[in-house]
């Protein structure tokens, strides 16, 4: 009996220096970048996320195996690796399920959320902070600085550009979105970020207005829009 469990204990050494290794090189590889604070977030959570799943796999692998090559093993033998196999393993399979588990729900929580800044070009200079931003953002959808013109008036006049704002009736942020809710369909961070208030308002004047001059005539109209 001492020589099989030894043989086995061997082989188990050697698969679990193969996994580690493979995973320690998995990390070298997502993380071993000298620019990784360049990286889209949302990437790093789904390589993350690849990781977590390939060693939950990998695990599982391991568990297979060893139940083919103890099949032949007499009774006590295998009961008693059996208990040992289990005892240290099961740590291990809960670490990468709860580890898979957690690299969703962080890309989950990337995949619905927007950066808090974009790139302003020269065009939007004389424009800061929210105006800047949506200035930036109204050109990245195809429409022109006369658009942005319309645009920079009829949110002043919504909300001062102030995406915390909020009034009487729960219309919220920049946009001025009732209820302010709905702005989740374009990020979770609708509350704090100016940047989803601003692409999700677009969307909205787009779908309903077809531009924001559009927009902008009918407010002046009817004082909403």
């Amino acid at each position: 009996m001492i020589p099989l469990l030894t043989r086995f204990a061997a082989k188990g050494a050697a698969v679990l220096v193969l996994v580690l290794g493979s995973i320690i090189g998995g990390h070298v590889a997502v993380y071993g970048s000298t620019d990784i604070e360049e990286r889209d977030p949302r990437q790093i959570a789904a390589d993350d996320l690849r990781a977590a799943q390939e060693a939950h796999q990998g695990t599982r692998h391991r568990h297979q195996t060893y139940i083919i090559e103890v099949a032949d093993a007499d009774a006590e033998t295998k009961a008693s690796m059996v208990i040992e196999y289990a005892s240290e393993w099961a740590s291990e399979l809960s670490e990468a399920e709860e580890a898979a588990i957690e690299a969703a729900a962080v890309a989950e929580a990337n995949r619905n959320t927007n950066p808090t800044s974009v790139n302003v070009p020269g065009s939007c200079d004389e424009f800061s902070g929210n105006r800047a931003t949506g200035c930036a953002i109204n050109l990245e959808w195809g429409f022109d600085l006369e658009q942005f013109a319309c645009l920079e008036k009829l949110w002043t006049k919504e909300s001062g550009w102030n995406h915390l704002a909020e009034n009487s009736i729960g219309a919220y942020g920049i946009p001025q979105s009732l209820p302010g809710s709905k702005m989740e369909s374009e990020g979770s961070d609708w509350r704090t970020n100016a940047v989803t208030q601003i692409r999700w308002g677009l969307g909205y004047i787009q779908g309903r207005y077809g531009q924001p001059c559009a927009a902008w005539a009918h407010s002046q109209a009817n004082n909403w829009y």
